[in-house]
Formats: structure tokens, sequence, C-alpha cells
């Protein structure tokens, strides 16, 4: 191949990727025509507290996806008036991996949230996103006798199954509000 057909290749590549530069469109970035941006969107999503029984295992998992979701929409803000409210329920699962072929007991385990949430228009009060997602995440067990640190494990398992339902949550509100759809 020739040297001049090859920068001839490379010429047309960059005057086609010089041509579709103009397209893109930052998902975060403001806009110029007055509509609000998708960070003032996110901003009026309304976050009330999840419907789950007090002083349950459950509950504490509601308050941890709820602040992480709050966090990750809001920012260091607070949220604008709302204009949409989310309602988000939970089921966990808890499932074994590996046993120890001596004592019978549990050495790795997998730890499971099931998130459903809709997406309500408060103005009409109808739904107009719905979407379940999950998380799964793996948890050693050091020891088989060493219950508060299979406390601990299970504990952190579950602060990264809710940071994980949080950010699977933010992205997909900020898909409906960037797309409309």
């Amino acid at each position: 191949m020739s040297l001049a057909r090859i920068a001839a290749r490379l010429l047309v590549v960059a005057l086609l990727a010089a041509l579709t530069a103009g397209c893109f469109q930052p998902m975060y970035a403001e806009h110029a025509d007055g509509t609000p941006a998708l960070r003032e969107k996110l901003m009026g999503v309304d976050l009330p507290p999840l419907n789950v029984p007090n002083s349950s295992r459950i509950a504490r998992l509601g308050v941890e996806v709820r602040n992480a979701l709050a966090f990750k929409l809001y920012g260091n803000a607070t949220g604008t008036s709302p204009t949409h409210r989310l309602d988000i329920r939970l089921q966990t699962t808890d499932s074994t991996l590996m046993t120890d072929p001596n004592t019978g007991l549990p050495t790795s385990e997998t730890y499971g949230i099931n998130a459903q949430f809709n997406l309500i228009d408060i103005a009409t009060n109808k739904s107009v996103m719905t979407g379940t997602t999950f998380s799964r995440v793996s948890y050693d067990i050091p020891g088989s006798y060493q219950r508060f640190a299979r406390a601990r494990a299970l504990h952190d398992a579950e602060d990264r199954a809710s940071q994980e339902i949080a950010e699977r949550i933010k992205t997909r509100l900020a898909s409906f509000f960037f797309a409309g759809t």
C-alpha cells in the first residue's frame, strides 16, 4: 500500500470525525436554550422514606439506599421543589456459595437486593416510569466460628449492594430525564 493512499484514508477519517464532533452533547451540560439541565431535573425527584417495618434489617437498607440515592441525585445540595416522587420497594436474598467440608459451615455467601421503583409525576399523580434492578455481592466469612466477623462482612455486603442499587436507579432516572422516555 502506498504512503499516499494511507494518508488519504487518514484524511477521510479525520474529516468524518470533525463533521460528527458537533453532534455530541454531554448529558449533564447546561442548555443554552433555557430548558432545565439534567442536574435540575434530578434535583426535582422527591425521595420519601421507604415503606418497610421499623427496626428490621431491611429498614437499615432502606435508609442506606435512600441516603446513597439522595447524594447521587442532589450532591451536596438538597432537592428543589419536587416535580416527581420515587417510590422504591426492596427485597433481599442471601445464599451460600461454599461450605467448609469439615464443619459444614458456610465460608462464602452471596447477598442480593432486588429493587422495584416507580417514578410518579406529582402534578398528575401518574406513573411515568417503572423499573426493576438488582445487585449481587459476595462476601467471605473469615473463620467458621467468628460470628462477629461474619456479621461485619454481611453489613459491608449490604452497604456495597445498597450503593450499587442507588447508582443503577440514578442511571435509569438520568436516562429517563435526558431522553424523555
